[in-house]
């Protein structure tokens, strides 16, 4: 499971106690409900990074909903190894990326909803007890019709500018203050030779020209780069919040220059 309602209110509860209801043996894990509020860029961020993890025929229900109560459609997508509900709203865009064949259904068999449909809470009444039934054995098929026209964006990707520029963009900041940008090594091969160039990160008027191996390589207040988990390029501090230090928000632009600083 994967939503913003956060821990504080019932949202998330009341949505298992569902599941539950139609299938008491499942198994929910909570991937993360504290994705920002309405945040679908962020909900499909968080999803590709976790959803190869999990076994095979997993189900995933992604629940940030911006357009809940409108004509915005629910969703059924299936991989070969995977199956997703979520509103047709974006928040799968990562998964199309990245899957060569993605399946998506129109849900439209209410007879598998709760009965009234709350137009506030889909996720109680729609979603929950969707992948309930999908947990029980239901066939996608049965939920509606394969559609084409769904709801997606393209993730930003850095640009070469010219020969020794690159620009790319922050994408998230992680709990730990870590600048996740969406540059990967394939992007800058030339930094992670054996012999690499000189480089300079910059966002938001600062420099970073030290790349690390691990985050305790760090030495206390340096900002250094770093490959992270996800496999793109982060910028960080050791034990501290380099989004702190350097001032910088989602959107900032990143860009790569190679060679020596100018004199």
């Amino acid at each position: 499971m994967t939503t913003d309602f956060g821990d504080s209110d019932h949202f998330v509860g009341t949505m298992k106690g569902v599941i539950l209801n139609i299938n008491p043996e499942v198994v929910i894990v909570d991937l993360c409900h504290q994705v920002g509020s309405y945040d679908i860029f962020e909900a499909a961020y968080t999803l590709a990074q976790a959803y190869k993890y999990f076994p095979h025929d997993t189900i995933h229900l992604v629940v940030v909903d911006p357009g809940v109560g409108s004509n915005r459609r629910p969703i059924l997508a299936r991989t070969m190894e995977h199956k997703f509900v979520a509103p047709d709203n974006g928040a799968l865009s990562m998964i199309y990326e990245r899957e060569e064949n993605v399946e998506v259904r129109h849900i439209t068999a209410d007879h598998y909803f709760l009965n009234p449909v709350s137009s506030t809470f889909h996720g109680r009444d729609i979603f929950a007890p969707v992948v309930g039934w999908l947990s029980k054995g239901v066939e996608a098929d049965k939920f509606g019709e394969v559609i084409t026209d769904y709801a997606k964006f393209t993730s930003p990707k850095p640009k070469w500018v010219n020969e020794t520029l690159l620009k790319g963009v922050v994408i998230k900041l992680d709990k730990f203050g870590n600048i996740i940008t969406n540059i990967t090594p394939a992007d800058v091969p030339q930094i992670f030779t054996e012999n690499p160039p000189p480089f300079r990160m910059i966002l938001n008027g600062n420099e970073v020209t030290r790349l690390n191996l691990s985050y305790s390589m760090g030495k206390p207040s340096e900002i250094f780069a770093i490959v992270g988990s996800s496999g793109f390029i982060e910028i960080c501090t050791n034990r501290g919040s380099a989004a702190k230090a350097l001032k910088v928000a989602r959107g900032v632009e990143v860009a790569v220059i190679l060679g020596e600083s100018p004199a």
